[in-house]
């Protein structure tokens, strides 16, 4: 069987007794997907949220509503919240989010293939600002490759009692 993209992240996972959950907007389940092709995943994917509509951002994940005003979903902010909120309403130690805009319109005065991940952990969350190029499915599946790559290099910085390099406190 190819090793896949989600096979070393299953792997670290698995070798810390550690868990996973995904917030996922504009990708609406790949993150997911992808984690779930790998077998024995159950032992350590804990679930997944599709919060495609904005206000469910805020009721299901917890994103402030009047940062959601203010700022619109497709957001840094929104997207560290996102993965915190997964986080904690899953009882995960990672949590990964996504949220942006794939096509074929802008949204929120934002433009096609602007993406933001985050993944939240034991010592912080972290994130990242994508500008992806292509067709709606090729923006989408580019995310979550984009998402589960910032999940894999946090997980190889981190270490327990140490602050993950990156990482950066709420709001900066």
């Amino acid at each position: 069987m190819p090793t896949t993209q989600c096979d070393p992240i299953v792997s670290a996972l698995l070798a810390r007794g550690q868990t996973l959950a995904t917030a996922e907007s504009l990708t609406g389940g790949l993150v997911a997907t992808m984690l779930t092709a790998v077998p024995g995943v159950s032992a350590v994917f804990r679930g997944a949220v599709v919060a495609y509509a904005t206000d469910l951002k805020a009721t299901l994940l917890g994103v402030d509503p009047g940062h959601l005003t203010r700022h619109g979903a497709v957001d840094r902010q929104t997207a560290r919240a996102m993965a915190e909120g997964v986080r904690t309403s899953c009882g995960s130690d990672w949590g990964v989010a996504t949220t942006g805009v794939a096509g074929p319109d802008p949204q929120e005065d934002k433009p096609v293939g602007l993406v933001h991940v985050a993944v939240s952990g034991p010592q912080g969350t972290v994130d990242r600002t994508l500008q992806l190029s292509g067709s709606r499915k090729q923006i989408r599946a580019r995310a979550a490759r984009g998402a589960l790559a910032l999940l894999s290099e946090e997980l190889q910085l981190a270490r327990p009692g140490e602050q993950q390099a990156g990482s950066t406190p709420e709001g900066e």
